[in-house]
């Protein structure tokens, strides 16, 4: 009786209703604020889903590398005698997005990013790690095996020729096939609400139905690719990492790591430790919103 039960539970429409209604929960507690000053750090999440034998899993594994994990990969890793096929697996991704506030204030902020985006950036371990372990958790507890591939064992960043650096999972590749968005130029996934947000992902045993892509190409949304006009993200970058060819991640990653983190810890003693900056996803037009759609 409880297999029979479990089985209905994953394969119906309630399971997914659940695992959102669980996220919701999560996000309305404690654990999406400041505890210095009680802000709320990321408004209500949405959610995409991709199946964990869609043929796009082996697409970015023959774009990025051999490292990179397909759901399949991650879910073994914490389930090595498990039977599961790529078949019965489904990827869930989250989308948090920042806060109005957060944006409003970030869109103001010129060569140096406002505090409450840093603020977001410094507590992602308490908001987005917080919420897929506690999604897990969830689901385990109805007997559904789940995973958080960023947070297994073994993961790591590993550098490569062309992207300077990649890692065994990406939620914005997970994201893309899931039908949560494109990239853009800074190579931020611009959703329907933009690309100020954070993405966590889980890797569930349980068949729900995938959201559709409704688009094909992935730079779609983006205004610079898709008409050649915009490349406002360009004049936003402090760093000089952004440029028609794209996005330097050596630039931008020397930038946070010398000019913000100890700027950030002179400015903001409660944020020390933090580094973030950001400001080439917000005072853009696909900072907040989705602008267009490839014609």
């Amino acid at each position: 009786m409880v297999e029979y039960a479990t089985d209905i539970i994953r394969s119906s429409q309630n399971l997914r209703e659940n695992l959102e209604g669980a996220a919701q929960l999560f996000m309305e507690g404690p654990d999406n604020r400041a505890a210095y000053n009680n802000e709320v750090l990321f408004d209500a999440p949405f959610f995409g889903y991709a199946k964990g034998d869609d043929p796009i899993w082996l697409t970015f594994r023959e774009g990025v590398g051999e490292d990179c994990w397909s759901p399949i990969e991650a879910f073994l890793r914490k389930y090595p005698h498990s039977d599961a096929r790529s078949s019965d697996l489904t990827v869930v991704v989250i989308v948090c997005p920042q806060t109005e506030m957060t944006y409003n204030e970030q869109k103001k902020a010129k060569g140096f990013p406002g505090r409450r985006w840093v603020q977001s950036r410094f507590l992602h371990d308490q908001v987005i790690w917080g919420l897929c372990i506690n999604l897990t958790s969830y689901l385990e507890s109805l007997g559904v095996p789940a995973v958080v591939p960023d947070l297994l064992e073994g993961f790591k960043q590993i550098p490569h020729p062309r992207f300077t650096i990649t890692s065994q999972w990406s939620h914005r590749h997970a994201a893309f096939a899931a039908g949560l968005g494109t990239f853009g130029l800074c190579d931020g996934l611009i959703t329907k609400t933009g690309k100020a947000h954070r993405l966590g992902s889980v890797v569930l045993q349980a068949s729900l139905e995938p959201t559709p892509r409704t688009y094909t190409e992935i730079y779609e949304h983006c205004l610079f690719f898709s008409s050649g006009t915009c490349g406002r993200c360009i004049a936003r970058c402090p760093a000089g990492a952004l440029s028609p060819d794209g996005h330097d991640k050596n630039l931008c990653r020397d930038y946070l790591l010398k000019t913000t983190a100890p700027g950030i810890s002179r400015l903001w003693p409660e944020l020390d430790g933090a580094y973030g900056c950001g400001l080439c996803q917000s005072a853009v037009p696909c900072g907040n919103r989705r602008p267009a759609f490839k014609s």
